[in-house]
């Protein structure tokens, strides 16, 4: 029986589609798969969740769209991080990084 995916704490949701558009222009479904690839099946995002993420960043000019033809022969909106949504990445993974650290200080032995 299969582990359930990791619930992904406030925030983390732009951090992963930034960090995937990182590697190559993709579609919604295609960094969906980059994340449950890249971490094993330990987080996934439900749909409604990236597509309202998508939208947000794009506001943002942190990520532009562009429409093309998918591997499987359909139409869908790729998804390329912008000089601006690199910038905000570092800064959000440096955020997590200090945030991921304050919480193992908190759990070591006193």
């Amino acid at each position: 029986m299969g582990r359930e995916a990791l619930s992904l704490m406030q925030g983390t949701v732009d951090v992963l589609i930034l960090k995937a558009l990182t590697w190559a222009p993709m579609h919604g479904y295609g960094i969906s798969q980059w994340i449950g690839a890249r971490t094993d099946g330990e987080l996934a995002v439900e749909d409604a969740a990236l597509y309202q993420a998508l939208h947000r960043l794009e506001r943002k000019d942190w990520v532009e769209s562009e429409w093309g033809v998918s591997d499987s022969n359909r139409n869908a909106k790729f998804y390329t991080i912008t000089r601006a949504g690199r910038k905000q990445l570092q800064s959000e993974v440096a955020e997590l990084r200090r945030y991921v650290a304050a919480l193992f200080k908190i759990h070591q032995p006193a």
